[in-house]
């Protein structure tokens, strides 16, 4: 959770995939962003991450404690400042 000003937390409320590695976020505050995860993958081709680089992993992701995930032990997961500004560092 990130917080916006002193009394509002956000997270993500829902995220719906796309299409190729793009997904819709909606966040608890309103605000919507659609996110392509494509330049981190291509970036990130080796090891574990490997795997997410295809879209039928890519799609298998999940809500869990307000983040977006992918994987049982969290292999993948982004900084929710970073999803809610619509970028996400490389």
């Amino acid at each position: 959770m990130i917080s916006k000003n002193d009394t509002i937390s956000i997270s993500i409320k829902r995220a719906t995939y796309l299409d190729g590695f793009r997904v819709c976020i909606d966040f608890t505050d309103g605000i919507q962003q659609t996110i392509d995860f494509k330049p981190f993958l291509e970036i990130n081709k080796k090891g574990y991450l490997k795997k997410y680089s295809n879209p039928s992993a890519f799609k298998n992701f999940t809500i869990e404690n307000g983040n977006l995930v992918w994987g049982k032990d969290w292999d993948l997961i982004f900084p929710i400042s970073q999803l809610y500004k619509g970028a996400i560092q490389l």
